[in-house]
């Protein structure tokens, strides 16, 4: 009888696991905040303490800012399972680790605990811009300062941080926190910020936001262009005291009126005519800009604990265009105000009428202010005394005798009205810095770019920044999350600034940029859109057994140029899958 065999055992099959993460513009996003030298900056001046493991304090802050900008989100409890599906992508190929409990929302606390540190954040904030400026080769031009607000869902104390005030956020049941924001031209790259209580004046914050940009550039004499609320006399005065010059529109728009009327009499007269101001276009023409005058007083007030005396020059400019589309609205506001007047008395089934002459002319006097046309509209007052008369058809006829009738005329003032229109589109600014050629041409250029600072708020308060509502635990901070929006918004100026940049430079276009015209072009492309390209880009992570593969989508044709514009290394995107096929 022979021998039994052994059962032959059957070779198990290794385990495949594949998972899909999605890639889309990380790479580009923290290869930014990388070559800005973000996390060495952050490393340095906000150091961890205690028993802090893991990912430093500097890339957990790169990391939080690539999903603000990624999801435009910025709640920290959103942070840990977003990274969860996105580790790979956010490693990076460096091998850099990453575990979603680096992004707890603890430990994201903590970050803002530091971040809202005023002292730490003023070394960090006047030590990060230099190495900025020289990669990108920015030369500062001018400071451009503007304030905003943000609000959130918090419960006002005394102590607190959010405080009842005016709020820019048309929300006036939430409390704000305000926000002062520095950037610099031609771009309005953000600075500094600096955050206070809601119920601040914004006049004061003027002073000491000057400070932190001059750290930053290494020196003074930039000029600060602002809003009405920095012609202050004494941010006036602080600002000369510092050897610097300024450039603000005054608070009253537009000229005061008995100042006005001598200067429009005296230009209408040719006694004091216009200067024009031009400026020369790329296509080699002069563009009329505006019309204007210029002339001196003698300012003094109390500055830097002194008191100082300076000349001031008050450039009166005129616009043109400003001034058309005021005539147009002026003259169709008068159009409406001269039909509701002259109507206002006539007879119609449930219309009221006025049968006292000081009833109607209370309704006319009201009529006209609503129209903001007063004093434009000369106004007669017409009354008859209706006599007896038969209708033919035998009916009672619409008035009894001796019944008064009172009429209104409206005529336009010509006078009146030629005066009104010529004190349309005038602006007053003041500035301290001495008459040089071209210097009105200057002041209305630095005064028409005012939108480098709005773009900023825009981003930083809308898509994709989303900072308000702000969604924090602690109303203190807020700070924190004021000034980690606002490098990314400096993130996106640099990042749309060296693609146009090198689209001047080579003197060309992009194409395809705009979703439903593939053939439009554009050599000022946004930041939103440049991203956008990469959208839904897919990487495949094979594991089996003890061998993993990844697989990268290739990239497109279109999303290549993108890279070179944004001078990204060229294997951010290969790192990630080593396993691709090569694309042709």
């Amino acid at each position: 009888m022979g021998g039994s065999r052994a059962p032959r055992r059957c070779a198990m099959a290794e385990p495949l696991t594949i998972r899909r993460e999605r890639v889309d513009d990380l790479p580009v996003l923290v290869a930014q905040l990388d070559r800005m030298g973000g996390p060495p900056r952050l490393d340095e001046h906000l150091p961890p303490q205690g028993n802090w493991g893991g990912l430093s304090r500097g890339w957990v802050t790169v990391v939080w800012l690539t999903h603000i900008l990624a999801e435009a989100d910025q709640r920290l409890n959103h942070v840990e399972p977003w990274a969860e599906q996105r580790l790979h992508p956010l490693r990076g190929g460096r091998g850099q680790r990453v575990d979603p409990l680096d992004l707890s929302d603890d430990r994201l606390a903590a970050v803002l605990e530091a971040l809202s540190d005023a002292t730490r954040w003023q070394a960090c904030e006047g030590a990060w811009p230099q190495p900025v400026w020289r990669v990108y080769a920015l030369p500062p031009e001018r400071v451009r300062l503007d304030t905003t607000t943000a609000s959130g869902s918090w419960r006002v104390t005394e102590a607190g941080l959010l405080q009842c005030g005016h709020s820019t956020d048309h929300r006036p049941d939430l409390p704000p926190v305000k926000g002062m924001l520095s950037g610099l031209d031609p771009l309005g790259v953000p600075v500094a910020m600096d955050v206070v209580p809601g119920q601040r004046a914004a006049a004061p914050l003027y002073i000491p936001a000057i400070a932190p940009v001059r750290e930053s550039v290494g020196g003074c004499g930039l000029v600060s262009v602002g809003e009405g609320t920095m012609a202050a006399l004494e941010t006036r005065a602080s600002r000369q005291a510092g050897g610097e010059g300024d450039l603000c529109p005054l608070a009253e728009t537009p000229l005061p009126p008995a100042e006005l009327a001598g200067d429009v009499g005296s230009v209408s007269t040719g006694h004091q005519p216009l200067t024009r101001l031009t400026r020369l276009t790329a296509t080699g023409t002069r563009q009329h800009l505006a019309d204007g005058d210029e002339r001196l007083e003698r300012l003094s007030a109390e500055g830097a604990g002194t008191r100082r005396a300076w000349p001031d020059r008050r450039l009166g400019v005129r616009s043109r265009q400003l001034t058309r589309a005021g005539e147009t609205a002026r003259r169709a506001r008068l159009a409406r105000a001269r039909a509701a007047v002259t109507g206002l008395n006539d007879r119609g089934r449930g219309k009221r009428r006025f049968p006292a002459r000081p009833a109607l002319q209370g309704a006319v006097e009201t009529s006209l202010a609503r129209y903001r046309v007063l004093g434009l509209l000369a106004v007669q007052y017409i009354e008859r005394v209706r006599k007896r008369w038969r209708r033919r058809d035998g009916g009672r006829p619409p008035t009894v005798p001796g019944e008064r009738d009172l009429r209104v005329k409206a005529v336009l003032h010509r006078a009146a009205v030629a005066t009104a229109v010529g004190r349309l589109g005038w602006r007053v600014y003041a500035t301290n810095v001495p008459a040089a050629p071209r210097s009105r041409v200057q002041a209305v250029l630095a005064s028409r770019s005012q939108d480098l600072g709005e773009r900023a708020m825009g981003r930083r308060k809308g898509h994709p920044l989303s900072l308000t509502p702000m969604d924090l635990e602690r109303d203190d901070q807020a700070p924190g999350v004021s000034r980690l929006v606002a490098v990314g918004v400096r993130v996106l100026t640099l990042l749309a600034c060296v693609v146009r940049q090198r689209l001047a430079a080579a003197r060309t276009v992009l194409i395809g940029r705009y979703t439903g015209h593939p053939k439009r072009a554009t050599a000022r492309p946004t930041t939103a859109r440049l991203l956008n390209r990469f959208e839904g880009l897919p990487l495949t992570l094979i594991r089996e057994g003890r061998r993993r593969r990844s697989h990268l989508t290739p990239l497109s044709r279109g999303q290549r140029p993108i890279l070179t514009l944004l001078t990204c290394p060229v294997d951010i995107y290969p790192t990630l899958g080593p396993d691709s096929p090569t694309p042709p």
